[in-house]
């Protein structure tokens, strides 16, 4: 039963590979890979002048890490709130509406989002005229861009996180609470003393294993959401990867900087591992 699954992993996992030669050649498809001049390290080289390349840089690792700052605190605020709901049926029916968005697709959200924020159709700027506020283009403004790209990226995927922040809370002992209980402790002191330490080992898990992803900005999101107007706050690793790999056709220089982005990748996947092994204890061997 695992041979179709680990077949399919093989195919678009590993055997991609094997591709990544052409980071060092001047690949061009209609010669083949024998006839191909190798040409070292100058995709690299060609890489770092690039007029684009370290605003892009820098788009990325920011929209990463406020990115990764609201997943942490947005999803943890709402388990703590759910927590408190003693009306399983509300609680179940909000776990439920505020996850639904985690299973559309960016492609879906993406027009919705746009829809939603149109300077001149949108609610968003509809209420904003209501107190004589004039129109906002939030998807053409390169000081609205990435505050929106956080904010929708919570508004689908927080409700992810929120379940896993339950569930930690329903480890806690609850003789704890009743031992805070006993001494005089309200329900902010139990949060603070008792909840928020029971539940520490996994906020620090999550926090470390998402460093491996902070050069990805979310490329669903944002090819979905930016134009050219927005690239100087926008545009990512991602998305540069893409205008010059699919749209320019220079595959090489496109390898060239996933391969750099790979490789960096994988050096903090392995320090968040073994930071969530020193920290909290988790080991994934």
């Amino acid at each position: 039963m695992l041979i179709p699954g680990l077949l399919l992993v093989f195919i678009f996992n590993y055997a991609p590979i094997f591709g990544i030669v052409i980071a060092f050649q001047d690949f061009n498809p209609i010669i083949g890979f024998k006839q191909m001049r190798w040409n070292g390290f100058e995709n690299f080289q060609y890489i770092l002048s690039l007029p684009d390349f370290m605003p892009a840089l820098r788009n990325t690792v920011v929209i990463s890490v406020m990115k990764i700052v609201a997943g942490l605190t947005v999803p943890i605020l709402a388990a703590l709130l759910l927590n408190e709901a003693r009306n399983v049926l509300f609680k179940r029916s909000v776990q439920t509406i505020i996850y639904m968005p985690h299973f559309f697709s960016w492609v879906i959200l993406g027009g919705i989002i746009i829809d939603i924020l149109s300077p001149s159709q949108g609610i968003v700027n509809k209420m904003l005229g209501l107190f004589g506020a004039e129109p906002i283009a939030f998807l053409s403004s390169n000081e609205w861009f990435r505050p929106i790209m956080v904010i929708t990226d919570q508004w689908k995927e927080f409700g992810f996180g929120t379940i896993i922040y339950l569930a930690a809370l329903t480890a806690i002992d609850p003789g704890l609470y009743e031992a805070a209980i006993v001494d005089g402790a309200g329900r902010w002191r139990q949060t603070w003393h008792v909840t928020l330490p029971g539940i520490r080992p996994i906020v620090v898990l999550m926090a470390i294993l998402s460093l491996g992803g902070i050069l990805n900005g979310g490329f669903d999101q944002i090819f979905n959401l930016y134009n050219p107007l927005v690239y100087e706050t926008g545009d990512i690793l991602d998305t540069l990867l893409y205008r010059i790999g699919i749209e320019e056709a220079q595959y090489s220089v496109a390898t060239a900087i996933g391969l750099v982005k790979s490789i960096v990748s994988f050096i903090l996947i392995g320090l968040g591992y073994y930071l969530a092994y020193k920290f909290a204890n988790y080991r994934i061997f």
